[in-house]
């Protein structure tokens, strides 16, 4: 039986609103299995609005690293992101951050420094709401949010690539309910794995054309990114962990 052994290293305010404009280092733990043979660091760190899915998101993830065999580190504190940290993991998850969530131009190195050298990137939902002001992160979460319509509303989403670990158990045409984001940039260098039925809904920028989660190689690193994510439900659904779960494991570099 799997051993988890739970360990707190850092833990000091929490910042509770939704607009955290200061450092926080709000939870800075670390899960341990016994016979992992990977492991991710989760970076939920906000500066603008706080989703209230991270918590819940975080959860989540460290409970497909019980049954996936990788360990979990869940970090607020951009002063963790150093060349020495970030060489323990296999990929990095931006889940929720928002704004600037990089103190200075060290811990924004050690990132791409990461990143070049192999590192796995995936980021959830508001990963694209993040370091509007650094063109290369823009490229390689793929795209930077504009806005969305009101309200979290179903929309259908057509599965286009089947090929990969985050898209190979969903059927063509997947119902959803969620916040559905508009981008004001987008890289056009990225794999589309799914779009936006753009007449399911209301409120699309992107008519007929509307991807909501790719993947790409990108600096010598693999990302994979999906607009999902915004909910606390979204975490509780078989199909959405299951994407999830394919886009971490693509992006620490498993072939499953």
């Amino acid at each position: 039986m799997i051993r988890l052994i739970f360990v707190t290293l850092l833990s000091l305010l929490f910042c509770a609103t939704t607009a955290c404009g200061e450092e926080s280092d709000t939870i800075h733990e670390y899960t341990v299995y016994d016979d992992a043979e990977h492991s991710v660091l989760i970076f939920s760190k906000t500066a603008g609005f706080r989703h209230d899915s991270i918590e819940t998101g975080a959860k989540a993830v460290k409970d497909l690293g019980s049954e996936n065999r990788f360990s979990v580190t869940w970090t607020e504190n951009s002063g963790y992101f150093t060349p020495e940290n970030l060489a323990s993991y296999d990929a990095i998850i931006f889940l929720n951050t928002t704004l600037d969530v990089f103190e200075n131009d060290d811990q924004r190195s050690a990132f791409k420094g990461y990143i070049q050298n192999g590192g796995g990137f995936v980021g959830v939902h508001s990963a694209t709401d993040t370091e509007y002001d650094w063109p290369w992160y823009g490229e390689l979460v793929g795209a930077y949010f504009d806005n969305h319509p009101p309200g979290v509303i179903p929309a259908v989403i057509d599965v286009v690539d089947h090929d990969h670990p985050s898209t190979a158990h969903l059927s063509e045409r997947w119902d959803r309910t969620d916040e559905w984001y508009n981008f004001g940039f987008i890289y056009d260098e990225t794999n589309v794995l799914m779009k936006l039925d753009t007449d399911s809904y209301e409120g699309s920028d992107h008519p007929g054309n509307h991807p909501i989660a790719w993947y790409h190689e990108y600096d010598g690193g693999r990302s994979f990114y999906t607009a999902s994510g915004h909910t606390i439900e979204s975490f509780s659904e078989p199909e959405f962990l299951q994407h999830l779960l394919g886009g971490i494991q693509y992006a620490m570099g498993i072939d499953e």
